[in-house]
């Protein structure tokens, strides 16, 4: 059952290219987010069907509402340690929806495009090249996911990019 559907902005909003609003969450002590216009919709707990011999970071399927989605543990991907990730940012990603599993679920936040920086280099591991830009907050740091890399499902064995 959807805990939150979110849609584009208005056009024409002040948000429209000025701004980028941000779908945000957290895995671990990781806070990150995700471009909110690609974001379908977050689930709480939906019922997941394990694939056998899927690699570690892909949790299994969804069914949502009729539509077969493949279920990625973000913390896996990540190179964090594999848990029992309790909400779901389901995406829209070049090969259709993916629901990523992540700890909890924080804000909508908006971003001026100027505010983004490059991953800092200080980020080493397989983290780093999952994100595609950072943006310092007030009282955080804001990592964006790369949607198309964290969705991207590789044989096992292969490095991350």
């Amino acid at each position: 059952m959807p805990v939150e559907q979110l849609s584009a902005p208005p056009s024409g909003a002040a948000t429209d290219r000025d701004t980028v609003q941000y779908c945000t969450f957290w895995v671990d002590d990781l806070y990150l987010g995700i471009d909110a216009l690609m974001v379908q919709e977050v689930l709480r707990n939906p019922g997941i069907t394990p694939v056998p011999l899927a690699p570690p970071a892909i949790r299994g399927l969804i069914n949502l509402r009729g539509q077969i989605v493949t279920a990625v543990d973000l913390g896996a991907r990540l190179g964090r340690t594999p848990t029992e990730r309790r909400m779901n940012v389901v995406v829209r990603a070049a090969e259709g929806s993916v629901s990523l599993l992540v700890d909890r679920i924080a804000d909508v936040v908006e971003v001026p495009r100027s505010g983004h920086e490059a991953v800092p280099t200080t980020l080493t591991g397989v983290a780093r090249g999952q994100l595609s830009a950072t943006c310092p907050l007030a009282d955080s740091l804001l990592l964006i996911l790369d949607v198309a890399r964290v969705t991207a499902v590789r044989p096992e064995g292969e490095g991350s990019r």
